[in-house]
């Protein structure tokens, strides 16, 4: 009998240990704002925003699957990146709005290069599309195209590409205190004949809620997917760094301002 107790003991002993190995797992993983505290938590106001990157054949990165209020149903990416912060901005949602929608405001931003450890421009050029087809340029969309469902499209070239990529903007909502938005390339990335990533392989999403009067939320993931690119995974600063430069672009922060996200 007392045999049989101990084992008993060691066998839940065992379980705890998985149940508790399990729940770290998940604490580890990204957590968008869809009814639940964030992780990375949201950082201060006039904060640096908390950043977490997983990268360089994680596991996580590879088998992690969004949650449904994203509506990205596919694993297998290699690079997975959060960004959660805050600002304070005293104008209402469709001035935030609006300033998504300027896509063409977007050229000439800058990152810290983690290759050339210096301030470059991210964006080289960029602007809006009438449909899926970088000829179809346009102005710069207005805030009440921004409805829920509707899907937008605009053009981008990056210091590290050739040519312009078209992208598809997802409107998952748009309210007075809440908007998110999904992306993801809707053609390949390319430099010069060499493909870096096929359609569908570079996807973001972002959420920006009203905290209290005149200071609104923000928290983005981005993702890369596996074996798309020419540079290996243990680039993660490099991702981090893009990733932050389009949050400071949102808050209104210079995107150059010192101290860059990773060094």
């Amino acid at each position: 009998m007392r045999y049989l107790f101990s084992r008993m003991l060691a066998l839940a002993g065992l379980v705890f240990w998985l149940l508790g190995a399990q729940a770290q797992g998940a604490d580890d993983a990204p957590r968008a704002p869809c009814g639940a505290a964030p992780l990375p938590a949201y950082a201060e106001p006039g904060a640096a925003p908390n950043v977490r990157a997983w990268g360089g054949g994680s596991k996580l990165a590879r088998e992690w699957v969004a949650p449904a209020c994203i509506g990205w149903a596919t694993p297998g990416f290699d690079v997975l990146v959060a960004v959660s912060g805050s600002f304070k901005y005293d104008g209402e949602t469709e001035h935030l709005l609006a300033r998504i929608g300027a896509v063409s405001s977007m050229t000439g931003m800058r990152y810290w290069s983690t290759t050339d450890k210096a301030w470059r421009p991210l964006v080289t050029d960029a602007f809006a599309l009438s449909g899926p087809d970088a000829s179809l340029k346009r102005p710069d969309f207005a805030a009440t195209q921004f409805t829920k469902g509707q899907s937008l499209y605009f053009a981008q070239s990056d210091n590290r590409s050739t040519g312009k990529t078209v992208y598809r903007q997802r409107v998952l909502a748009a309210s007075r205190e809440h908007v998110s938005i999904e992306s993801e390339n809707a053609s390949a990335v390319k430099m010069m004949l060499l493909t870096l990533f096929g359609p569908g392989d570079v996807q973001s999403v972002i959420f920006l809620d009203r905290r209290t009067t005149g200071v609104w939320n923000f928290y983005s993931l981005s993702r890369t997917r596996a074996g798309s690119s020419m540079l290996p995974g243990s680039h993660e600063a490099s991702y981090i760094n893009r990733a932050v430069a389009y949050y400071r672009h949102i808050a209104g922060i210079p995107t150059d301002q010192e101290p860059p996200a990773a060094r």
